[in-house]
């Protein structure tokens, strides 16, 4: 099923900064890599773990799509193999360990984060955590520092890798109530896996330097996302408006794990649409599953524990603190899913045997289960076989998605296809805080020779917060138009905020257009082949361009004049 992965190309939605255009990941492992790793917040996270993960695929497959797709299938089998040993040690039971293995290997919602090169971090992390739980399994057998110790580096791991891993020493905590059977007092001790029991504030104590990384990752997270401009897609929205998703994304999620269809790439946040009703619904539902699984905490410790598991798991990436522009994700659900597997597997056995039914129905009612998964997971992946194809069906299945319009005008447009600006056109109308649409939409005017409209777009855009990469550029290219408006001043201000932008854009994009140029000589593109010179300062090439334009059009005045400008000033 997951075999087709290695004909996908890169996604062009964080691909590119991750892998197939990040410059430090092409190096490959080194001590400058490190040095990087350690001290980036590029994609607004802190995940040193995660980016070495990515330079060593660089190093052994370069960037062929292919060996990049495999390492996170790889981590994603050793994930699966990993969860079925820790149920099967901690609780004894073969089948039930082995279909929520299968759930977890095979469920849809999973494919985002297996077949997403840039989710490595998804699948790395959950690794790291999955190794640390049963680290902890070890460790409460036999208590001593030493297994702490690798307990704590063991999750230290995890947070180097995603810091959505912040909910660990909670996990761990519901782990003490079952299957392990800690707390003294309150259940009888596992007969499946014999540890000593003790009081909950003493399981709490043993938790508190756990507690304290998480606090720590949770801080350095903030400040990478802060760093890359992560928290500012949206705005500063009202805590009533993320409340309300948070509580309405626990019953969606829901939903799409017990009917996986429709699913997106990215969903839209709903801002201020949700109605008290449909909020009042989700509280109402939440309240009434967490009361039945209360209920059932005296002899199905397994309900209360798969609950808290998937609500606490979720509650990094809930919505609460807003990170990005996205309202939920099916990468999220990774780990939290794990929970309500194992109410579901647990569960059935449960219902069947108090029906007195034979545990043949409940194994064809399994198989039945898994093939059906499996149909819908081969179906998502289909999507992801390219780009186009990916954010064709994500407009499908959602609205207003302006995201999935930048993201299908994006392949349109490296395919040459005009119908690029109308997505791009299409992305701006929905969302004023869209820095990409409004670049394309200003790029346009510019060469339709519009400039004040261009000028309005690209502030526009600037006004949406951009990344460095592309403030860059869209200051350059505002240096342009206040040149050929005669403004030299606004001209070398915007030139200079670009360079401080990213100092490498500037000479990138002109990098782009003499090769153009080489390969299509216009004089209108040595016109502004000439014009990106002088803003960089590079008047003897800049006087070249213009001489080249001339030669191909004696007539073009705009490059005559400009000439003659810098000649003027020469001594």
């Amino acid at each position: 099923m997951y075999g087709s992965l290695t004909t996908h190309p890169f996604f062009n939605y964080d691909d590119p900064q991750y892998v197939s255009e990040n410059e430090h990941i092409q190096a490959g492992l080194s001590r400058s890599t490190l040095i990087w790793a350690l001290s980036t917040a590029d994609a607004s996270n802190w995940h040193p773990l995660t980016w070495l993960s990515h330079a060593l695929d660089c190093e052994l497959f370069g960037l062929e799509p292919r060996g990049h797709h495999i390492s996170s299938l790889v981590i994603h089998v050793m994930n699966v193999l990993l969860l079925f040993l820790l149920l099967l040690r901690l609780t004894g039971y073969i089948g039930r360990s082995a279909f929520v293995a299968a759930l977890f290997a095979l469920h849809p919602l999973n494919v985002e984060s297996v077949a997403w090169i840039a989710e490595r971090k998804n699948v790395l992390s959950t690794l790291f955590f999955l190794l640390t739980l049963i680290a902890y399994a070890w460790y409460v057998r036999h208590i001593s520092w030493r297994r702490y110790i690798v307990v704590v580096v063991l999750f230290v791991m995890g947070l180097a890798s995603k810091p959505m891993l912040v909910s660990l020493p909670f996990v761990l905590l519901l782990l003490d109530y079952w299957p392990l059977c800690r707390i003294q007092g309150l259940t009888a001790p596992s007969t499946a896996f014999a540890v000593p029991q003790t009081s909950w504030p003493n399981l709490i104590r043993e938790k508190l330097p756990l507690f304290a990384l998480s606090v720590g990752s949770a801080v350095v997270a903030i400040l990478a996302q802060k760093a890359g401009h992560s928290v500012e897609p949206l705005g500063d929205l009202p805590i009533g408006w993320r409340v309300e998703n948070a509580l309405h994304s626990y019953t969606v999620y829901l939903e799409k794990l017990f009917f996986p269809v429709n699913l997106a790439v990215f969903y839209p946040h709903p801002l201020n649409t949700l109605t008290a009703g449909r909020t009042g619904l989700s509280v109402l539902f939440l309240l009434i599953v967490g009361v039945f699984v209360w209920k059932l905490r005296a002899h199905h410790g397994y309900a209360l524990t798969g609950w808290l598991w998937f609500l606490g798991t979720l509650v990094p990436v809930i919505g609460i603190v807003q990170v990005g522009a996205q309202g939920m994700a099916d990468r999220y659900m990774y780990i939290p899913a794990i929970g309500i597997f194992v109410i579901t597997a647990w569960g059935s056995v449960d219902m069947f045997r108090a029906l007195s039914l034979s545990s043949r129905y409940a194994t064809v009612l399994a198989l039945l289960i898994l093939s059906g998964v499996s149909i819908l997971t081969a179906r998502q992946l289909g999507y992801w076989e390219r780009p186009y194809d990916l954010w064709k069906h994500t407009l499908d299945v959602t609205q207003n998605n302006y995201v999935a319009d930048d993201g299908i005008a994006y392949v349109l447009l490296h395919e040459g296809r005009p119908e690029a600006l109308g997505y791009y056109e299409e992305a701006a109308r929905i969302a004023l805080r869209d820095p990409i649409s409004h670049n394309a939409v200003a790029g346009d005017l510019q060469d339709h020779g519009k400039l004040s409209e261009a000028v309005e777009q690209y502030n526009v855009a600037l006004r949406a917060g951009p990344e460095p990469k592309l403030s860059a550029h869209i200051y350059a290219e505002l240096g342009l138009i206040y040149r050929q408006l005669g403004d030299d001043a606004r001209a070398q201000q915007n030139s200079l905020l670009s360079l401080h932008a990213d100092p490498q854009e500037l000479p990138k994009m002109i990098t782009q257009l003499s090769e153009r140029v080489g390969e299509r000589p216009a004089a209108t593109g040595y016109f502004r082949l000439g014009l990106l010179l002088e803003a960089a300062n590079r008047i003897a090439e800049a006087k070249d361009a213009y001489a080249q334009a001339l030669q191909l059009n004696p007539q073009f005045n705009p490059a005559r004049r400009a000439l003659e400008a810098l000649q003027s000033n020469d001594p």
